[in-house]
């Protein structure tokens, strides 16, 4: 159930009235019989031979908040799933693994692939039918949700045996989907894959308004930050312009919340100007590194300030207290998409004085028609602008009217009732922030996001590590942790780990980076062919596992843990890491070779691998301010392909017998020699560069 109605409802409950997840608390007070995922739902579907109703989506999901307005708060439709049905509600973003796997059966057999995500399943879980959005009444050629749900229940009740055989089929194919393709021991994957990646990616750039491809645009900040890499090792100056073009476009537009910061999911439109309004921690935080990126390639702090802005909202609006970060911002508050965030033109025209009005308006492109309606409501709010950056000429005074117009308006719309929270806490989104924050840091130079990195760590390590069975647990939320076991939270934890360790130097990040890798091969990594599964083997409740081979808005695991264990080994002189990465992309050199723009962040790590990396060692006490400063000038220069490490603990032997000299000295390496060591900041970001 939606916020916005809560006061409408009944005060009964389902069975999702005791779960922690906030999108099944969505819907506890819905008319439908609501099962959780979990052996109880499909010992009823066995017992009574009903086919299951999955339904799978996330609490910030704008269209499934439409879905369940629509149909799940239908009596009569909910009394049809309740008595042919067994109905069960899953949050994808707690269960990627089980999402996975129907989204792939829905994407082969409909060619689409969404939230909310609706399939229909046997009661031993093998997928028959399925797709996205269901709508209440038929038309334009497509039946209503009722009919869809009658249709599959003749069909169950009359063709029940064809259509276990049919299941049983399509369960097999789908195992060839999950494998990730036939090891490839011959193959030398070379610089020709990225350059291929990179012609497809600029093949496919909006000269206009930047992206790669057409609306609806996503930002999936892998493929810029692949791209910049590109340009970096080929000296493409048009790659780099495209991506610091399209860094620019993004924040200008209406996905880049003007006045609080933080980017929405996605745009509908070409020109990023109308967004889907949900803002997710994921997003935020690749946002984040790419325009640290943008910053280091270009000199230009415009970019370090849209990522300030990133990191300083997620801050101020998604973090828990004790140091987590929240999951994600709803697109809708009282009822309607996008409210908290638009304004009417006299809205504002009311609340600013005349001079910071004249100045708003234009420079937001405020109009009276507005340049937004939110076509999914009956009655949608008439002259909703949202805001983007329309003219950004302004002279100095203008420019004080505008910070005095967007405070104010600002100051105003944190009274108006916001979005729901999701505020459930995952490992594998809070590894992703993990890293950005700490990159800011040594990047910036501003401790608040060295403290935010560190609180963070130690709140993961309180909450989901156990330290006794080297496991790491997914979700956390009031008190309680799942008992899930996902690649993603692994690799993406690893990866914030090694940032906050390559930030500090502290030895005790890198021990726990080691404890964190240890564990993900160990549960994850399939030694004979390569790759990872999602999920570890004998996991009871998937009908198959699976290996992660698309970088979309999220990367891969696969992808983060091949970058990940490529820059551990090269810290520590762990073969093992290197070898696992280097295998795991012979794994994937097919779709490497095929479809390399599916694989952005697998790019990255790819590049990583073709050349030998430099090690900035830095050798002295990483809590002097002279190693700090040393640490800062190594990140403040775009060298990818470079790891930074100090000269104790777990590193590598070469590293540990490099002499301080009784200050700091940074010594820049590749394989086994080193430039002559220095001590100044100037002559550091030289070397590295």
């Amino acid at each position: 159930m939606t916020a916005n109605t809560a006061a409408a409802m009944p005060a009964r409950s389902n069975r999702l009235a005791q779960e922690k997840s906030p999108y099944l608390l969505q819907h506890q007070h819905n008319p439908v019989d609501w099962f959780a995922w979990g052996d109880e739902a499909f010992a009823k579907a066995q017992r009574e031979r009903k086919p299951v109703f999955l339904s799978i989506g996330y609490s910030t999901c704008h269209w499934c908040h439409v879905m369940e307005r629509e149909s799940f708060e239908d009596e009569r439709l909910a009394a049809f799933l309740n008595e042919h049905f067994v109905s069960i509600k899953v949050d994808r973003e707690e269960r990627p693994d089980v999402d996975k796997i129907y989204m792939t059966f829905v994407q082969a057999t409909s060619g689409q692939g969404g939230w909310p995500l609706n399939v229909f399943v046997t009661p031993e879980r093998k997928p028959f039918f399925g797709g996205t959005y269901f709508p209440p009444q038929s038309g334009h050629g497509r039946p209503s949700f009722l009919q869809i749900l009658q249709q599959v229940q003749q069909v169950w009740a009359t063709r029940q045996a064809e259509v276990a055989d049919s299941a049983a089929e399509i369960q097999a194919r789908l195992q060839q989907f999950g494998v990730g393709g036939e090891p490839l021991s011959g193959v030398i994957l070379t610089s020709a894959v990225l350059q291929q990646a990179a012609t497809l990616l600029k093949e496919a750039y909006d000269p206009r308004q930047g992206g790669f491809g057409s609306a609806p645009k996503f930002p999936q900040p892998s493929q810029p930050q692949f791209l910049l890499r590109y340009a970096r090792r080929f000296k493409d100056d048009e790659a780099r312009r495209m991506v610091l073009h399209t860094c620019d476009r993004m924040a200008a537009g209406g996905i880049h919340d003007q006045l609080g910061g933080g980017f929405a999911r996605y745009s509908v439109d070409a020109e990023w100007l109308v967004p889907h309004f949900e803002k997710m921690l994921y997003d935020n935080a690749q946002l984040a590194q790419l325009y640290l990126d943008a910053c280091l390639v270009s000199g230009e702090t415009r970019y370090a300030g849209i990522a300030r802005d990133i990191l300083d909202y997620v801050l101020r609006d998604m973090t828990h207290p004790e140091g987590g970060f929240y999951s994600a911002e709803d697109a809708d508050s009282e009822g309607h998409e996008g409210k908290f965030y638009c304004w009417t033109r006299r809205e504002l025209s009311e609340l600013l004085a005349p001079a910071e009005f004249q100045v708003a308006a234009r420079y937001f492109g405020i109009t009276e028609q507005g340049n937004f309606v939110d076509h999914s409501h009956p009655q949608p709010l008439p002259g909703q602008n949202v805001l983007s950056v329309v003219d950004p000429q302004l002279s100095e005074q203008e420019k004080a009217h505008l910070a005095a117009a967007k405070a104010r308006m600002l100051a105003v719309r944190a009274r108006r009732v916001r979005p729901h929270l999701d505020d459930k806490v995952l490992a594998s989104w809070n590894g992703l922030m993990l890293g950005a924050m700490a990159r800011a840091y040594a990047v910036l130079g501003d401790a608040t996001y060295l403290r935010a990195a560190e609180k963070n760590l130690a709140f993961l390590q309180s909450k989901l590590w156990d330290a006794q069975t080297s496991t790491l647990y997914h979700r956390w939320r009031e008190g309680e942790r799942d008992q899930v076991q996902l690649l993603d939270a692994y690799a993406f934890l690893l990866s914030g780990v090694v940032e906050l360790y390559e930030a500090t130097l502290q030895p005790r990040h890198l021990d726990f980076a080691l404890a964190l890798a240890e564990a993900m091969l160990g549960r994850f990594y399939d030694a004979e062919a390569g790759g990872f599964w999602q999920s570890p083997p004998g996991t009871p409740d998937l009908i198959l596992r699976i290996k992660e081979d698309y970088d979309g808005a999220e990367p891969s695991g696969n992808s983060v843990a091949c970058l990940a264990l490529l820059k551990l080994g090269k810290i520590t002189d762990r073969r093992e890491f290197t070898h696992a990465a280097e295998k795991t992309l012979r794994l994937f050199a097919n779709r490497l070779q095929r479809a390399p723009q599916a694989l952005p962040f697998m790019l990255q790590a790819l590049d990583f691998s073709l050349d030998e990396p430099r090690r900035a060692v830095i050798a002295g006490d990483p809590a002097q301010p002279t190693v700090q400063a040393l640490v800062r000038a190594v990140h403040g220069v775009y060298q990818p392909n470079k790891v930074v490490l100090g000269n104790a603990g777990a590193v590598e032997p070469f590293a540990k017998a490099l002499p301080a000299k009784g200050g700091a000295l940074l010594y820049l390496c590749t394989g086994t020699s080193c430039q002559a060591p220095t001590g100044d900041v100037a002559e550091a970001q030289k070397l590295v560069a």
